[in-house]
């Protein structure tokens, strides 16, 4: 084996060992990456030739995370790793956005890019060492590559600025965004902020830039080290000088009108379709085939360049506007009447219908991954169907793109939701995309902020989002900004900034760049006119609804919330979950507790305030003891001849005495109560000595007009005051403790009253 070793040394004294030549050394290149504890293997293989009619880049990028580096078993009945995970997908596409850009223009053979987490410290990120193993993988095979590059990992924590932090010290940081950067030029950032500021952002980008610099540089030092420097030769693409030309003289022009004409997106696609179909038609007829897939190449360029020359020379857009025009807005709240919140957000032609749901703890989602295990509070999912672009094919499985978009949104969203003791309710933001024309992950984000206050959750502040590109020529001598990019903007175009915010700072990004040399200071200019563009999208939201409801809607399941000692959390659940189920059973509702910080969090969740004050009352008897003039909702134990026996919670009862059952004289118990039956009754008085509970009926009926309460009558003998409480079953003390027991702060009963 030929062992090559190479090491990068972090600005704090950390280590990431590059290692090749041990493993995997079929695969066209290999590497482990180490770093503590965490071990990547990342593998390249390509296949021979491109594939006949492939006139794109045939990447894919796969990272996967094996519970036994953890040594952790997989979940469910299988208990081996199945589907990838959200933050797998996540991993995968942050690596392929810095690599594809790189591969040659006319390199079309398969490549396979494997990612694989084959040991894991539980306090270090692995997703920020996937673009660097990715990289040496390719940077010590023959795959044409223009790298290498780097991907690193930028917090801020306490002020300060952290490459490659832990996910204890992450905990703490207002900034986290990923960048991935070539040895020269910032290829890929996304990442999340609370309401950072734009200088600060691009501060953070520069930092990051500067420890790529020094992954590059030893990548290039191991490539050269093991001969690779030279890689192998292709011939992907057939060329026709003549064809190209006859291209170029015939639709340029026509290219350039259409793409001024400033029509929709259909109409502008369709005159585009039927003059390359025109130009064809020019072709003989048996040539035709042949040259199918070089007349498309070819008039893609012409018309990628007359949209781009447009726009340098003259300012204008494919639909007519001005490089910082916004698209018309406009939005709408409460749109589906029984959903707990929802928004129609339209800006030009990208339309999202979004709606929230309200739940319970039970409805949160549940992580389960190799390094992570919780739940979320808050999720958002993105759904973008065929029909949103008018394309005539069925709905598949949820893509990667749609996670992508999704996290993006939900990203930008995340710091202004409520969570814990601020918000008691599991939320679930749905945008489905029902017309795209460009940045449909940003209309997700006002549409969602939209949805969030007509539901009445209380957002900190409100979010707007808003994508940018860039057309540039000479590396940036010559280039145009643009705000609220169009699809084929974005297509065309050099670059795809989306930058969320509230009006006080940033909330999250996420940038592609397609070009070499873009500057800081272009970097600088872009963010400033997305801030621009970002407020005047808030301020068109607000039109249509500026703070949050007051409260929920109607309809809306409630949710109560109680701080109990975490010592009295097992005597609420009781045991094997007698009690809690017993309550829930009882007063038809949701009960939920949550540990944490040494105290517990309950949460109450009924359709009704009614529900939801009889289940607390019943937890505060259990963990506080019964407490005077509470409802209860109880079911009758036994019946006496002096009254009944109420359970008003699981193994607590206490005397509905005879007199307390109705305002009228009652002669018997069971003319009203019979065992079984469930009734509503207050407390009345807990015996200090005996603590036992004394209940009341009558107290939560209408008092009858003119009702006089009966005189006591002093000369009626002890015994005739106890002869109701002479069942056998019963000592004298506990007679006479019942029957001293009076109704709701009267005098106490004495036997004159019944005859």
């Amino acid at each position: 084996m030929n062992i090559v070793k190479r090491t990068i040394v972090l600005n704090d004294g950390r280590e990431i060992e590059i290692e090749t030549g041990k493993l995997a050394k079929q695969a066209d290149g290999s590497v482990v990456v180490k770093m503590g504890k965490t071990m990547l293997l990342a593998t390249v293989t390509c296949a021979k030739e491109a594939k006949p009619e492939v006139d794109f880049m045939p990447l894919q990028v796969e990272y996967k995370e094996k519970y036994a580096a953890s040594g952790r078993f997989p979940g469910g009945f299988l208990k081996r790793e199945a589907r990838p995970s959200d933050n797998e997908i996540l991993t995968s596409r942050l690596v392929d956005r810095a690599l594809r850009p790189l591969f040659p223009d006319d390199f079309h053979a398969e490549v396979f890019v494997n990612i694989t987490l084959i040991s894991a410290d539980k306090d270090i990120m692995p997703d920020a060492l996937s673009g660097l193993a990715a990289s040496a993988a390719l940077a010590v095979s023959d795959v044409p590559f223009n790298g290498p590059i780097s991907e690193v990992r930028v917090a801020r924590i306490d002020g300060q600025f952290v490459v490659n932090p832990t996910f204890s010290q992450l905990e703490n940081a207002d900034l986290d965004i990923m960048v991935g950067a070539t040895l020269e030029n910032i290829m890929m950032v996304e990442g999340e902020m609370k309401e950072v500021s734009e200088q600060d952002m691009l501060e953070a980008i520069k930092i990051a830039h500067e420890e790529i610099k020094k992954h590059c540089a030893v990548q290039l030092e191991l490539q050269e080290t093991l001969g690779k420097t030279v890689k192998r030769e292709y011939c992907h693409e057939e060329n026709d000088e003549d064809l190209k030309n006859a291209i170029e003289e015939y639709c340029y022009t026509r290219c350039y009108e259409i793409a001024k004409s400033g029509s929709g997106k259909q109409e502008r696609t369709e005159a585009f379709d039927a003059l390359k179909n025109e130009f064809i038609e020019t072709i003989p007829e048996e040539q035709r085939e042949e040259k199918a897939i070089m007349v498309t190449r070819y008039y893609h360029n012409v018309e990628k360049r007359a949209m781009r020359n447009l726009i340098l020379d003259e300012g204008i857009r494919l639909d007519g506007r001005s490089t910082t025009d916004i698209r018309p807005i406009w939005s709408e709240i409460d749109y589906l009447p029984a959903v707990h919140g929802s928004a129609i957000f339209t800006r030009g032609e990208t339309q999202s219908l979004t709606s929230v749901t309200l739940g319970t703890k039970l409805d949160e989602k549940q992580i389960d991954e190799v390094l992570v295990q919780g739940s979320e509070q808050f999720v958002l999912h993105y759904n973008f169907p065929p029909f949103a672009t008018g394309e005539a094919r069925p709905v598949r499985s949820i893509g990667r793109r749609e996670i992508g978009h999704g996290n993006l949104a939900f990203r930008a969203l995340k710091p202004m939701v409520p969570v814990g003791e601020e918000n008691p309710y599991a939320i679930r933001v749905v945008s489905d995309i029902l017309e795209s024309n460009g940045s449909s992950s940003m209309a997700t984000v006002c549409a969602g902020t939209l949805a969030l206050m007509d539901a009445g959750i209380k957002i900190k502040k409100p979010v707007s989002g808003i994508a940018m590109g860039l057309i540039s020529e000479n590396k940036g001598d010559r280039y145009a900004i643009l705000s609220d990019i169009l699809g084929d903007e974005d297509h065309l175009g050099d670059m795809d900034f989306k930058v969320t915010g509230t009006k006080d700072g940033i909330t999250a990004t996420q940038m592609d760049i397609k070009v070499d040399g873009l500057s800081y200071e272009v970097l600088s200019e872009a963010l400033e006119q997305a801030k621009k563009g970002r407020l005047h999208i808030l301020g068109e939201m607000m039109k249509t609804i500026s703070e949050p409801r007051e409260d929920y809607k109607p309809f809306v399941p409630r949710i109560e919330q109680i701080v109990i000692p975490s010592d009295t959390i097992g005597a609420v659940i009781g045991p094997g979950g007698k009690v809690i189920q017993e309550m829930q059973k009882l007063t038809g509702t949701i009960i939920t507790i949550t540990e944490k910080d040494n105290k517990g969090y309950v949460d109450v969740f009924a359709p009704d305030k009614k529900a939801i004050d009889d289940a607390i009352s019943r937890i505060k008897i259990i963990v506080y003891g019964p407490e005077p003039g509470t409802i209860y909702k109880g079911k009758v134990k036994a019946i006496h001849s002096y009254g009944a026996f109420v359970e008003i919670l699981p193994g607590k009862d206490g005397l509905l005495h005879i007199s307390e059952i109705d305002w009228k004289r009652l002669d018997n118990v069971e003319d009203v109560l019979k065992e079984g039956d469930e009734v509503e009754v207050q407390l009345l008085e807990v015996e200090e000595k005996t603590g036992k509970l004394r209940l009341s009926r009558r107290v939560l009926l209408p008092k009858p007009e003119g009702y006089v309460e009966p005189k006591e009558r002093p000369d009626r003998p002890e015994r005739d005051r106890d002869r109701r409480g002479s069942d056998r079953d019963r000592d004298r003390s506990d007679r006479r403790s019942d029957n001293r027991s009076g109704g709701g702060g009267h005098r106490p009963f004495n036997g004159k009253n019944r005859n």
